[in-house]
């Protein structure tokens, strides 16, 4: 079985790694980029089919729409990394086409609820 390939977009290589070593356990292939350019040339050679992209970095946005305009971009299910639960924050990553929000900081528990099953379940 093929493992699920992910990719945590977040300018934080704390972030990265915490969220890295959690999912990697979890049964995820796991890729990182600090920035939202890294992170769409990365899809564009290999898209993952989750994305976890966090709200506060720059291009966010742009990188959620780009990576749905790309041939299978609409496959992938994007996680929208928000600090706080608040529609101002979380409204403009559904628009761009987030399909979920995930909350920062996250850790093991956060990220086994949110995607232990997806693993499992493929």
């Amino acid at each position: 079985m093929a493992m699920l390939r992910l990719m945590i977009v977040d300018g934080s290589d704390i972030v990265r790694k915490v969220g890295k070593r959690i999912l990697s356990e979890l049964g995820y292939l796991v890729m990182e980029a600090s920035s939202a350019r890294e992170a769409i040339v990365r899809c564009e050679a290999d898209l993952p089919k989750i994305l976890i992209v966090d709200a506060a970095m720059e291009g966010a946005l742009d990188l959620i729409a780009n990576v749905r305009a790309l041939p299978n971009g609409a496959d992938v299910r994007i996680f929208y990394c928000v600090v706080e639960a608040d529609l101002k924050t979380m409204m403009p990553g559904k628009r761009a086409g987030a399909d979920d929000f995930l909350m920062k900081p996250f850790d093991r528990r956060i990220l086994t609820e949110k995607f232990g099953h997806i693993v499992v379940a493929a």
